[in-house]
């Protein structure tokens, strides 16, 4: 029987999944990764092209981040979107989240504003079971530098 991909191994790998991590409403410039995508600076017209230069003139209000989670190993992903908040104030919410074996630490994804998507920021995390500390994290969680391939 078909399933999802395994959400460990996606969410390791930095791999969005439209639907819960992102959406039509998002651009290239809030998913972090992507806006090495956009190439701006070649000649050729596309659709979009003038909507993406101003975007990226004004800059974006909030980031598509990886996190690390604290507590328990999660037993499941999520099925509802957890509210994440920095200094007692909801900022965001995370998309998805699960324990990576190979990583041995909950790992997944947050929305929050782009003042506070450096790599380091600390949150909270409003998991139904408690809250738990949520650090920003550098993506891909696993081999950034692609080195598995090689060997």
């Amino acid at each position: 029987m078909p399933i999802a991909p395994c959400e460990a191994r996606r969410i390791e790998a930095g791999i969005f999944n439209y639907g819960s991590d992102i959406r039509l409403e998002n651009n290239p410039f809030e998913v972090t990764g992507l806006e090495r995508l956009v190439e701006l600076d070649a000649p050729a017209d596309f659709i979009g092209r003038k909507a993406l230069e101003r975007i990226k003139a004004e800059g974006v209000k909030r980031k598509l981040v990886g996190i690390e989670l604290s507590g328990d190993a999660l037993a499941a992903e999520l099925v509802a979107y957890w509210p994440i908040s920095h200094q007692g104030k909801r900022v965001g919410h995370v998309t998805d989240a699960i324990y990576s074996p190979r990583l041995e630490r909950n790992i997944g994804y947050a929305w929050v504003p782009a003042s506070l998507a450096a790599v380091g920021t600390e949150m909270e995390a409003g998991a139904p079971a408690g809250a738990l500390h949520a650090r920003v994290a550098g993506l891909p969680f696993l081999d950034p530098k692609k080195a598995i391939p090689q060997g």
